[in-house]
């Protein structure tokens, strides 16, 4: 059986909202198609930029936004924390969980501090490519890291693990934060934006 032919989708008029379920049940009405090929023919004008996917309930304060799946990669990268301290101060030092504390180390030293700061740097997604994040975090963090080693070799609590482990999870925290934060006013200008686009 050959592909089936989609017919050509009505345009929709700048500043007209629909939901996704709006859309797809318009599809299915005025084009016959499938459930699967509406949201299909959906993501395809959306990597287009055709249309425009908004949050219909999207967060105004920053508690919120921190709070949101917005800022699901804060978490993530608090959750890698948590675990380097945990294998570092919780588990017990035997075979398996070493090997975890190796992991987890090296990619607090080698990437969390970078990506956070590479995070906060350029906040919006159209700025970069995730291999230039990728890149741009391993080097930013070989960077920082021995920054925060020589900076700590000047102070009273030297070079140890103690002092190495919370100033590189305080430094990544303060980056991430300032990210979210500069993330957080880039989606207030959307919303900003969004509400010009209704308003006309």
């Amino acid at each position: 059986m050959g592909k089936r032919v989609i017919p050509p989708v009505r345009t929709v008029d700048v500043g007209v909202f629909l939901t996704v379920l709006g859309y797809v049940k318009d599809a299915i009405k005025e084009r016959g198609v499938s459930e699967v090929e509406a949201l299909i023919e959906l993501n395809d004008r959306v990597a287009r930029r055709e249309i425009q996917l908004v949050d219909p309930n999207p967060p105004v304060v920053v508690i919120e936004y921190l709070l949101s799946f917005y800022s699901l990669w804060f978490w993530v990268l608090t959750l890698g924390l948590g675990i380097t301290l945990s294998s570092i101060y919780l588990l017990p030092q035997i075979t398996p969980f070493t090997w975890l504390r190796v992991l987890m180390g090296a990619l607090t030293s080698l990437y969390f501090p970078g990506y956070a700061f590479i995070e906060a740097l350029y906040p919006q997604k159209s700025e970069l490519e995730e291999l230039e994040r990728f890149a741009l975090g391993v080097g930013l963090s070989l960077a920082l890291t021995p920054l925060v080693g020589f900076l700590l070799n000047y102070t009273i609590w030297g070079i140890r693990l103690n002092p190495i482990t919370i100033s590189i999870t305080a430094l990544t925290l303060l980056f991430g934060l300032v990210g979210v934060y500069r993330k957080y006013q880039y989606h207030m200008l959307s919303l900003e934006l969004i509400d010009d686009v209704k308003v006309r």
